[in-house]
């Protein structure tokens, strides 16, 4: 079945932009994208699966671990890199959908039933959280999750791994993904807990414009009348993309922060009166990935001013005093602070 081409959304640029730093640096934390519905949130996030560089993997683990990272192999596999004979394959990045109505047991794992009753072996049958390690994990209407799925993701995202004791097993295994999530904030609010697990939050609206709403629609009945046609339209810019995120990885190491800019992420993060230190990490890794999107060897004021209102919208405290919204709040605050 053929998704919609990335490189064909019309507007939502923050979205965009948001989705495409997290490509690049899974480290910042994942993506909210909260606005209103038909306004291309799945769409998009669905997009970014085909621009994801391939990973390498060991073959036939359902874990998807990583050959490279010897310490997490299982001891039969740490034996074979050892001697050199560790078989791998090349397969694309995850991105797994996580349903509302998904029980504990189909998100952590279980025990495999028909082994256990056919052959009487106690199997570990995977769950999502397997499935979505080294990838993303996408949850739609994530605000309507049920508490103990969020408080399992809430153990996952903080340790990298996920760990299930249950009717007779005992096991551990890696589970670092990017999460996204997508909802309309008029159906209820998120847990903070998990709100402040996102690096990148973005507010989706629909587009005002006539000229962008004719185009939406032209592009998406294009699609819709002949999804693998379109799709070959749109595959020369999305594999430009996808080079360009590829590149991005391997020089993000080398990207500078000077000082002076990391000093102005700070003051902005206190100005706004942001709890924690996230708000600082999280916008100095995002800048860094916009450098290296643009091919660039340091961050500057521009980069931070760029990644700024999704670093810390949703990261600032209600002031009952004062009823501007947390976007207008940052952008304020960053004409003060950031100045051109």
């Amino acid at each position: 079945m053929a998704t919609f081409p990335f490189s064909a959304i019309v507007g939502q640029e923050e979205l965009k932009r948001a989705l495409l730093l997290t490509a690049v640096d899974p480290h910042i934390g994942g993506v909210l994208a909260f606005g209103d519905r038909g306004a291309g949130k799945t769409t998009a996030i669905r997009g970014l699966a085909a621009l994801l560089p391939k990973i390498e993997v060991v073959a036939n683990c359902a874990f998807r671990r990583d050959p490279k990272d010897v310490g997490a192999l299982c001891a039969d596999c740490a034996n074979a890199a050892k001697k050199g004979d560790l078989k791998t394959v090349t397969q694309a990045a995850p991105v797994v959908d996580l349903p509302l109505g998904a029980t504990e047991d189909r998100v952590v794992g279980a025990l495999d039933l028909e082994s256990a009753l056919v052959k009487g072996e106690k199997r570990f049958e995977p769950g999502l959280l397997a499935a979505a390690h080294r990838g993303f994990l996408y949850i739609d209407e994530v605000n309507l999750l049920d508490d103990h799925l969020v408080d399992v993701l809430l153990d996952a995202a903080a340790s990298g791994e996920n760990v299930v004791e249950r009717e007779g097993l005992s096991v551990r295994h890696a589970a670092r993904f990017v999460l996204v999530g997508s909802g309309n904030p008029e159906e209820g609010e998120l847990r903070p807990q998990l709100l402040d697990r996102f690096g990148l939050s973005v507010d989706v609206r629909t587009p005002d414009d006539i000229k962008e709403r004719l185009e939406v629609v032209r592009r998406r009945d294009a699609f819709e009348r002949d999804p693998d046609g379109f799709s070959k339209t749109w595959k020369r810019k999305d594999a430009a993309l996808r080079r360009k995120i590829e590149k991005a990885r391997h020089t993000l190491g080398a990207v500078e922060t000077p000082d002076g800019v990391l000093e102005k992420a700070a003051s902005l993060c206190i100005a706004l009166g942001a709890d924690g230190l996230r708000g600082e990490l999280t916008m100095m890794r995002a800048a860094r990935a916009l450098a290296a999107l643009d091919g660039r060897d340091s961050v500057t004021v521009k980069d931070m001013r760029a990644v700024a209102p999704l670093a810390l919208r949703h990261r600032l405290r209600k002031d009952p005093l004062d009823e501007t919204d947390a976007s207008a709040r940052v952008a304020r605050a960053v004409d003060e602070v950031l100045a051109a």
